[in-house]
């Protein structure tokens, strides 16, 4: 997650520089075009969705060459290190990685102050990378997933509430519900008490019919 675009701007640095002082920083620092960029803190939703999706992957990559990491591996695109909200790779890193090369596939969640840049930096750069076959944007403030895929010439697809999106890069298929669990932004409250209202529906159907019988 990036930080808002007013506090965007920061100091000014060499790679080696931010290599060396990045694992004593208090925050997680971005490093784009020579300069490093504060990260700022995540809200509840952020870190649900974050969660969801991590869990769902560890789930399924378990026993499998390819592993999730969650917000702490930065990606490394040609000089620029950015920090994914989730990423997978299949390269078998070592214990002592701090970053990846060779992402198969990566997941942001986007919020006002993000989503410029997941949008436009981001995209352009992990696009860039032979290793990339997938892109996953998720809303959090709405419930809204794009997918770019290698596989398609990265046109975007977008998922909705009742969708099932197939990662092609890993195999796995999990519901857009699945990712929003527990997150209460409106479109979420209101798919729930839809489904809630046709569950009401349904049992005071089949009371009906045992009455009639």
């Amino acid at each position: 997650m990036s930080p808002p675009a007013k506090d965007y701007l920061a100091q000014q640095m060499s790679e080696q520089e931010y290599l060396e002082l990045e694992p004593y920083s208090d925050v997680k620092r971005e490093y784009i075009d020579g300069y490093i960029y504060a990260m700022a803190g995540a809200k509840a939703s952020h870190n649900r969705i974050t969660m969801n999706i991590s869990t769902a992957l560890s789930v399924y990559l378990k026993g499998k060459p390819c592993q999730p990491y969650a917000s702490d591996m930065r990606v490394k695109v040609e000089r620029n290190y950015f920090y994914p909200d989730v990423v997978v790779d299949c390269s078998n890193l070592s214990d002592d990685s701090t970053f990846t090369a060779t992402p198969t596939l990566i997941v942001e969640v986007l919020s006002k102050s993000t989503r410029r840049i997941d949008e436009t930096t981001k995209r352009v750069a992990y696009t860039q990378l032979d290793s990339l076959l997938e892109y996953a944007l998720i809303e959090q403030d709405f419930v809204q997933i794009e997918v770019v895929r290698k596989s398609t010439g990265w046109r975007p697809k977008h998922y909705y509430l009742g969708d099932s999106i197939l990662f092609e890069s890993i195999g796995l298929t999990v519901s857009v519900e699945e990712i929003y669990d527990r997150v209460k932004n409106e479109d979420m409250v209101d798919w729930l008490a839809k489904k809630a209202l046709e569950v009401e529906q349904a049992d005071a159907g089949f009371i009906d019919e045992n009455e009639k019988k």
